[in-house]
């Protein structure tokens, strides 16, 4: 277990935590919505495998965000319904994951090793997601075989 990867670490609590998702356009329009309301609440706007942010994104900036993840998604995820936009609270949301459509393995339902959201919106400084994560366990026995 990382440093980062503890009971305690507020973002982690909040990433594992209940979400629900906004299944249909019209909820993610109304998720968006409720962004716009708070978008100076000071969001932290992190894409997965970058370093996380340091700071908050002003509201402009969390303004262009939305409009150009919501035309990644509605362009990329040609289904007549969304499902990869999850919010822990629809109505006041303060951490958001939204998932890659080019990298949606197993999203919903049952995984043992579930794929990272592609960009994470949150009001608690983000951690790097990535580095709680321990290696597949083919690539332990590879490395264990290698060095063991």
């Amino acid at each position: 277990m990382s440093r980062l990867d503890t009971p305690e670490n507020p973002y982690l609590r909040a990433f594992r935590g209940s979400f629900t998702s906004a299944l249909r356009w019209h909820q993610l329009d109304d998720l968006w919505a409720r962004i716009d309301e708070r978008a100076d609440a000071g969001w932290f706007l992190y894409a997965v495998g970058e370093s996380p942010p340091t700071a908050a994104t002003d509201a402009a900036g969390v303004r262009a965000f939305v409009a150009e993840i919501d035309r990644l998604l509605r362009t990329e995820h040609r289904e007549d319904f969304c499902g990869i936009v999850y919010a822990d609270d629809p109505r006041e949301p303060t951490f958001v994951k939204i998932y890659d459509p080019n990298n949606l393995g197993v999203v919903c339902g049952f995984s043992d090793a579930p794929p990272l959201p592609g960009w994470v919106m949150s009001l608690i400084p983000p951690v790097d997601l990535p580095s709680t994560r321990p290696p597949p366990k083919n690539r332990r026995r590879w490395w264990n075989r290698l060095f063991g």
